[in-house]
This record gives C-alpha cells, sequence and structure tokens, in this order.
C-alpha cells in the first residue's frame, strides 16, 4: 500500500488526503472475501464522507462506500476506483426527548450498548447483526421481533436525517424520504449518501434491554451460523413468502455443500460460509448450483438479496 495525496485518474484528479492504493478488501468485510481497492481512503466524519464523495463525482471515478462489509460479496478482482470506508461516527443524545444522532459510520453494536446503559430501547432489537448506521437505513435492517410474530425493521425508529445528493447538495430529509420496504430504499435506486440519521428511542430500563438482547442472541446463535466462527454475508437469498429460501435449499439436498473453500451451513441452508481463505468465486459458484438446483427440484426461483459488486 502506497500514501499519496492526488493522483490522475482519466480526465480526472482524485486529490484527498491518506489517499492509498491496491488496498485488500477482505479484511473490510464479515465475509473476510475480496480483492484489492484501486484506492482507497477512510473518513472519520461525515464532512469528510460528503467531501470525499464529491471529489470522486467531480474527478468521474467510481466510488464506492464501505461501512462494515457485512450483506456484500466482493469480487476477487477487487474494485475499480475510489473506496471510501465510511468511519464516521460521531453521536450525540437528546435526553429530554429520548433521541439519538449518528453519523452514518457508526455501528449499530455500539449504539446498541451505549443506548441500553442510558436505558433507551429500540436498537437492542438488532443485536447480532453487523451493520452500520448508514447500511441499516440502506438496506432497512430488521429482525424478529420479541414475540416472534412480526418482522421488526430500524424505519420504526427513523424519525430523518442529512442525505447528499446527486448534485452534491445536503439535504436535511424526513423518514418518508427514504421509502422503506423490504430489504430496499430509495437509496437503491438514487445515488444517495447517508451522512447521518435522527432515531427515536424510548425510555426502558437497562436490566430490561439486556433480557432482550440475551434473549436475541440465543435465539440468533440456536439458528443462523456465528460470524466469530464462520465468516459469512448473512442471509444470500431474498426470502419468499410463506416458504424458507432456506427450507428450499435443504430440500433440495444442498445443506452442506462445498465448493472450494465455500460451504452451505448445516446450521442454516440460506446461509454460505467462508471456511477459511474462501474466494468470490467459490461463493458465486455455490450461488449459481444452489438457483438452478432449487429451481429443478422446488421449481421456486430464489434471487441474491446480498450485493455483488467488483471485478472479476
Amino acid at each position: 500500500m502506497q500514501a499519496s495525496r492526488s493522483v490522475c485518474y482519466g480526465k480526472g484528479m482524485l486529490n484527498l488526503p491518506h489517499l492509498q492504493t491496491n488496498v485488500p478488501l477482505g479484511p473490510f468485510t464479515t465475509y473476510q472475501i475480496g480483492g484489492l481497492a484501486e484506492y482507497f481512503v477512510g473518513v472519520t466524519s461525515s464532512q469528510e464522507l460528503a467531501a470525499a464523495v464529491r471529489v470522486a463525482r467531480e474527478a468521474n471515478v467510481p466510488y464506492f462506500v464501505l461501512g462494515c462489509g457485512a450483506n456484500i460479496l466482493i469480487k476477487d478482482g477487487g474494485m475499480k476506483g475510489l473506496v471510501i470506508y465510511n468511519k464516521a461516527n460521531h453521536v450525540e443524545f437528546i435526553p429530554s426527548r429520548h433521541q439519538v444522532w449518528a453519523e452514518s459510520g457508526a455501528q449499530i453494536a455500539d449504539l446498541i450498548e451505549v443506548c441500553r446503559d442510558k436505558g433507551l430501547s429500540g436498537f437492542e432489537h438488532f443485536v447480532g447483526i453487523p451493520s452500520t448506521v448508514g447500511g441499516a437505513i440502506w438496506q432497512n435492517l430488521h429482525f424478529l421481533s420479541p414475540d416472534r410474530e412480526r418482522t421488526m425493521y430500524i424505519e420504526e425508529f427513523v424519525l430523518g436525517g442529512r442525505i447528499l445528493d446527486e448534485n452534491n447538495k445536503i439535504q436535511v430529509v424526513d423518514k418518508k424520504f427514504f421509502q422503506f420496504g423490504y430489504d430496499d430504499t430509495i437509496l437503491h435506486h438514487r445515488k444517495l449518501i447517508v451522512l447521518d440519521v435522527l432515531f427515536q428511542l424510548a425510555p426502558k430500563s437497562p436490566s430490561e434491554i439486556q433480557a432482550q438482547m440475551i434473549a436475541n442472541m440465543n435465539w440468533r446463535a440456536e439458528k443462523q451460523p456465528q460470524l466469530w466462527q464462520w465468516p459469512s454475508c448473512g442471509s444470500v437469498f431474498q426470502k419468499i413468502e410463506g416458504v424458507g429460501a432456506g427450507r428450499l435449499i435443504d430440500e433440495a439436498g444442498l445443506k452442506g455443500h462445498r465448493i472450494g473453500n465455500a460451504q452451505i451451513s448445516e446450521k442454516h441452508a440460506n446461509y454460505i460460509v467462508n471456511l477459511g481463505g474462501a474466494t468470490a468465486r467459490d461463493v458465486l459458484d455455490l450461488i449459481e448450483l444452489v438457483r438452478a438446483e432449487v429451481k429443478a427440484k422446488t421449481g421456486y426461483e430464489l434471487t441474491p438479496e446480498i450485493g455483488i459488486i467488483g471485478e472479476g
């Protein structure tokens, strides 16, 4: 890796402090998989994030904002252009209103703990799910409600936030602007960057919040492979209403099937785990095998819900 301040890119110029070249991206993802970033820069505030995006846009350089690297598979050929590693994690509380404001690079895991200690409830429902605030908004982060009867979404706690629009203008937006859906928001359809978000939480005792955290983590440990043991990107395929994707994969006889060092999890078939040293090609080949076998044996068409990005 080489540090520089500015480089020519096509007819444009990338002029950023601490700019690096040829940075391996695997260590920045939960999958521990991915080729090199052609250019890479870390940002530590929403102002720096907006500035880096503006520089890339003005230089006509392709860019990608990377948070905690969950729910994505970066291909073995890496990524052309600029990867902006979002570490903007400043958080402020408004105690009288039970509200918290967080920059988009703040980790949900950190918010869960600090809000528990302050007796603010909401984030604990998403314990154990790796995500930044920006990633949570992007995918409308969700998990089962405490009674396991419905799905809870991050949108339930969002009041609004600030975004950088396509014209490099900062806008203050409300909750409706994000057009929340299942694994979907307006961010999938427009070139918008979330800078920070305001959340409305509810007062609850730290002990009650902690109890919910433990219950959720126990449920996840029982049913899903854990990242500390089996790196993954979470569920690979979209939910089919009334029919679990994992169930279909299991019915097709694929649970435990392996290509290279990637394996369909023996605990939950909608997870493809990295056994150590897996390549993106291993994972992609498994995805194609699963889609073909499930279609042939059950008639259902599975669609990946993860972001597959990069070259090769």
